[in-house]
C-alpha cells in the first residue's frame, strides 16, 4: 500500500509552486512528518511532509512546476521505516542574547541564518490554569498560528465577531509578548559565494528565476503601470535619536532583552504621521459595484521590507499603533531573522497598509521607493552622513550634523503633493524631536 506526497493548499492566491529541492532521494526510507520535499512559491518557501513511514518513491523533478493537489511522490510500505519524530520532553533551550546593532545604531546586513529549532513557547503570565484550547473560539488560521509558536489562546483577546480569536489577535500577541524575551542566536555568516570567472573568460550561464523574483518582478512593474506614482525629498537631523539612543541603549537592552535600533523611531514617527494623515494609510479599491472607492484603515500594518537570499520579502508588523518602542524591534527582529531562515507565513506577507523600506544598511544616500501595491505609499530611509548644515535653524551658522535624506514614494491619485510634503515633515520633525513620539505630538 502506498500513500501519495500531495501539494497542500497554500492559500488563495497560491496555485502552483516549484520543486527546490528534495530533502531525501527516492528509494529512502523516511519517517512520517519528516520533510521530504522544498516547494517555492511566488511568496513562500514551505517543507512538504512525509505523510507516512516509509520508502519515498518521487514522481516530479527539481524545477518542475506543480499545482495545488498534484500528486508528486508517493510514500510505499517498508521494513524498518523509521518512526515519526518524538515531540521534545522539555522546552528548547533559551534562545541567545541577541547580537549588537552596528556602532552607529543601523541593522547589520543581512546574513544567511542557520536552521532553527522550533520556536519556543511565548511566555505568558503566571496565574490560574487556562481553559483548554478547544473550548475557545478561533479562526481555523489562529489556531494553526498559536499552535506553530506554542502559544495558549487563552491569553489571546479575540477581536472578531463575538469575541472570536482571529490570527492578527495572535500575531499581536506574539509581538508584544516577545519583547520581553531574548531574540534568537545571531545568524551565521553566508555560505562563500562561487569562485569568479577567470579574466578573458565569455562564459554564459542561466538560472532559472524563481517564483518569488518573478513576484516581485511582477508587482514592482504593476505598481509602475497602474499607479502615478511621485516621490517627494527631505532630510532629518538624527542627533536626537542617536543621543537618546546612546544614553538609553543599554538600560533598555537590560530591561527588554532586544537593542534599540532607529527602525522603532521611524515606525512610531509613521504611525504619528498616518493618523493625521489617514489618506496616506488608505488605498484604492474597487466598490461592489465596479466603482473606485478609497478604502481607509483605522490600524496601522507596517510591512517592513526585508533583503533575503531569495529576494526582498515585506512581512507585516500588525497593529503598530499599539506597540511599545520594544515590541516594534522584538516583533522587526524576529520578522527579519524568520524572512531569511524561509519560515514566514502567508499571512505576514499579507495586508500591510504602509510600507517602511531601509537601504541606508546597505550604504544607499538616496533613491526612489517603489510602491507596494495596493498600498498608497512607501517611505525610503538611508545612510546617515556627516554633512555641513545651518544649525541652529535660521541662525545662518554651519555645522556639520548626523543627516539622513528621507525619501517618500506615494500614489498621486489618492494623495496630493502638499499632504505628502506635509506627511514627510511629519516624520522629519518626530525624528528630529524624538519627544513628540512620547507626547503623541
Amino acid at each position: 500500500m502506498a500513500t501519495d506526497i500531495v501539494i497542500p493548499e497554500m492559500g488563495e492566491s497560491v496555485r502552483t509552486g516549484v520543486i527546490a529541492a528534495w530533502r531525501k532521494q527516492s528509494g529512502e526510507l523516511v519517517a512520517r512528518d519528516e520533510p521530504v520535499l522544498d516547494l517555492e512559491t511566488d511568496k513562500i518557501t514551505m517543507e512538504i511532509v512525509a505523510p507516512a513511514a516509509g520508502r519515498l518513491v518521487t514522481a516530479a523533478n527539481v524545477g518542475d512546476t506543480v499545482p495545488v493537489g498534484a500528486v508528486v511522490g508517493r510514500i510505499e510500505e517498508a521494513a524498518g521505516a523509521p518512526a515519526a519524530p518524538a515531540a521534545p520532553a522539555t522546552p528548547p533551550p533559551a534562545p541567545a542574547k541577541p547580537e549588537p546593532t552596528a556602532g552607529n545604531g543601523r541593522a547589520p546586513a543581512p546574513a544567511v541564518a542557520e536552521p532553527k529549532p522550533a520556536p519556543a513557547p511565548v511566555p505568558v503570565a503566571a496565574g490560574a490554569a487556562p481553559a483548554p484550547s478547544s473550548d475557545l473560539r478561533a479562526t481555523p488560521v489562529a489556531r494553526k498560528l498559536a499552535e506553530e509558536h506554542g502559544i495558549d489562546l487563552s491569553r489571546v483577546t479575540g477581536t472578531g465577531a463575538g469575541g472570536r480569536i482571529r490570527e492578527q489577535d495572535v500575531l499581536t500577541y506574539m509581538q508584544t509578548a516577545r519583547a520581553a524575551t531574548p531574540a534568537p542566536a545571531p545568524a551565521a555568516p553566508a555560505a562563500p559565494a562561487a569562485a569568479p570567472a577567470a579574466p578573458g573568460s565569455r562564459g554564459v550561464r542561466r538560472e532559472r528565476m524563481t517564483p518569488l523574483r518573478q513576484r516581485i518582478a511582477t508587482r514592482l512593474v504593476e505598481a509602475q503601470h497602474t499607479a502615478a506614482m511621485l516621490t517627494t525629498f527631505n532630510e532629518c537631523d538624527m542627533t536626537a535619536v542617536m543621543e537618546l539612543r546612546k544614553k538609553y541603549k543599554d538600560s533598555f537592552e537590560k530591561k527588554h532583552g532586544i537593542g534599540l535600533g532607529f527602525m522603532s523611531f521611524f515606525v512610531k514617527a509613521a504611525v504619528n504621521a498616518l493618523r493625521s494623515f489617514p489618506a496616506v494609510n488608505a488605498f484604492i479599491t474597487s466598490g461592489a459595484g465596479g466603482q473606485a472607492e478609497i478604502e481607509f484603515h483605522d490600524y496601522c500594518d507596517i510591512a517592513v521590507a526585508v533583503s533575503t537570499p531569495k529576494g526582498l520579502t515585506v512581512p507585516v508588523l500588525r497593529n503598530c499603533e499599539t506597540l511599545s518602542f520594544a515590541a516594534i524591534e522584538a516583533g522587526i527582529k524576529d520578522l527579519a531573522i524568520r524572512a531569511r531562515d524561509g519560515k514566514l507565513t502567508l499571512e505576514e506577507l499579507q495586508g500591510g497598509t504602509f510600507t517602511i523600506t531601509n537601504g541606508g544598511i546597505f550604504g544607499s544616500l538616496m533613491s526612489t521607493p517603489i510602491l507596494n501595491p495596493p498600498q498608497s505609499a512607501i517611505l525610503g530611509m538611508h545612510a546617515i552622513k556627516n554633512r555641513p548644515v545651518e544649525h541652529p535653524a535660521g541662525s545662518g551658522q554651519i555645522a556639520v550634523r548626523p543627516m539622513m535624506y528621507l525619501a517618500l514614494s506615494y500614489d498621486h491619485r489618492i494623495i496630493d503633493g502638499a499632504e505628502a510634503v506635509q506627511f514627510l515633515v511629519a516624520i522629519k520633525n518626530a525624528i528630529e524631536e524624538p519627544e513628540r513620539l512620547m507626547l503623541d505630538m
